[in-house]
């Protein structure tokens, strides 16, 4: 069922049209005047505008150009009892999908918009698998993430809100979007938006949208990712690096399931399943005051924590084939086995980026490699503070000179992660754009890393000049 906006300032034939439309399975509201058609169009999502060209005050033309220009997806077919070619070439120029003359058919204006609707599904299909192209798959062989993925499956059909945890690059956008593909909102737009990568005084903008000229620098309209998804899921990647006044202005809108426009003067209703991810200790941010405890329950419904790659080794396999296989096939190279020694190496490294480093070390290896990944290759490929210039953090006690760290996990962890990031800022010359690359992370998430860990940049870059 699709929901049509038919704009004509007949009044029967705003009847027999929306009666049509009705009968055939569709939802219809019918306006007399551009004006208000225009507003309609701003305030609520339709799937397809049908208007009359020659109307009083503002005409149909120009209420095409108009929407057109707000830079909505609204496919618009023109209708005109004075029609002629030039009247048509124009239409169709602003960017109609179609152009009918009346006495109107009622078979033919059917097929004419379901032919349209059936075109606007197919490029909304296509500029969804274009960005899906390169995506990893979700991989794994073991019981870690079965038990994790039958969790997936479980809320997935639900309305029920997820709190997605886990450490940087264990794939938490991916189990996102498995939620998405296996909920009934699967027709539906998944859009997402990364809440550390958006400075704070633009993200209201981009999740509720502006209206032009509400500040400076708004030349045009913009929809906002609530908008964006409605019918659909919204994914807020990192909810703890959200600021504390846009936390209040979020429980606000999954309350009232509306949002408004920054400059707008109405409220819009919107129908979305909110999904969010984060690697920070919520509960902790809760305490400490810096996230909202109202948001916290509102968010917090099902928590589903990804473990970390180090804790499901035996997935290790089946990865490394996965994005060997995908980097050979993006850089059109012949695909190279790995030696079960290499692969044994590759399990034992702690991978403090997961999986996202994971995939940067296969494809060093198939750059360094001239045959089979080997052992060797592994020493080369992974970073030189895991075994002090040998791979003894991945190949055991054979060069004896791996860093041994001591105490909780936690702390064991948090050395080597400190280890890494050192020895591959001295690397790069404190690069740090390169740094982050190599290890797989975030240009923001480093800074973060290097904070939260104790490593001073600054007299870093001292000592490096």
């Amino acid at each position: 069922m699709a929901h049509l906006l038919i704009v004509d300032d007949d009044a029967n034939t705003l009847a027999s049209l929306a009666r049509a439309f009705r009968l055939a399975g569709h939802a219809a509201t019918v306006c007399d005047n551009a004006t208000r058609a225009l507003d309609l169009v701003k305030s609520q999502p339709f799937d397809l505008m049908l208007s009359d060209v020659v109307m009083p005050g503002k005409d149909g033309l120009t209420l095409l150009e108009e929407v057109i220009g707000l830079g909505i997806s609204l496919p618009v077919v023109m209708i005109s009892g004075q029609a002629n070619i030039q009247m048509a070439v124009r239409a169709m120029g602003l960017g109609a999908s179609d152009f009918l003359e009346k006495p109107l058919s009622t078979d033919k204006l059917l097929l004419t918009v379901d032919n349209v609707l059936k075109l606007k599904r197919l490029e909304e299909e296509n500029c969804d698998l274009r960005r899906r192209v390169g995506k990893q798959e979700i991989v794994y062989t073991g019981e870690t993430m079965r038990r994790v993925m039958a969790q997936v499956d479980r809320v997935a059909a639900s309305e029920s809100r997820v709190c997605i945890l886990g450490e940087t690059g264990t794939g938490k956008e991916l189990i996102a979007r498995a939620l998405h593909e296996r909920s009934p909102r699967r027709e539906g737009p998944f859009v997402t938006l990364n809440c550390a990568a958006v400075p704070g005084e633009l993200i209201e903008s981009e999740l509720f949208g502006h209206e032009k000229g509400s500040f400076t620098g708004a030349a045009s309209r913009h929809t906002g990712k609530f908008e964006q998804a409605n019918r659909g899921t919204l994914f807020l990647d990192e909810i703890g690096d959200m600021p504390i006044v846009m936390q209040a202005k979020l429980l606000r809108v999954l309350e009232e399931r509306q949002v408004e426009r920054v400059g707008g003067d109405r409220a819009i209703p919107v129908d979305v399943r909110v999904l969010v991810a984060t690697h920070r200790n919520l509960d902790e941010l809760v305490r400490r005051g810096g996230f909202r405890e109202d948001l916290y329950h509102r968010l917090y419904v099902f928590p589903l924590l990804l473990p970390a790659l180090r804790d499901r080794a035996e997935d290790i396999p089946a990865l490394v084939a996965h994005f060997a296989a995908q980097v050979a096939a993006q850089n059109g190279w012949r695909a190279k086995p790995f030696e079960p020694e290499a692969i044994a190496d590759l399990q034992r490294y702690p991978w403090p980026g997961n999986a996202r480093e994971l995939r940067n070390v296969v494809e060093r290896l198939l750059l360094l490699a001239d045959g089979p990944v080997d052992r060797a290759a592994v020493r080369l490929a992974l970073p030189q503070t895991v075994s002090g210039g040998g791979a003894g953090g991945a190949g055991g006690a054979e060069s004896g000179a791996a860093p041994r760290f001591d105490g909780p996990l936690a702390d064991r962890v948090g050395a080597f992660e400190r280890e890494q990031i050192l020895g591959e800022l001295k690397r790069h010359n404190q690069r740090m754009t390169d740094t982050a690359r190599s290890l797989g992370l975030e240009r923001s998430h480093l800074y973060k890393k290097c904070q939260a860990l104790g490593i001073d940049l600054r007299a870093l870059r001292k000592v490096g000049e």
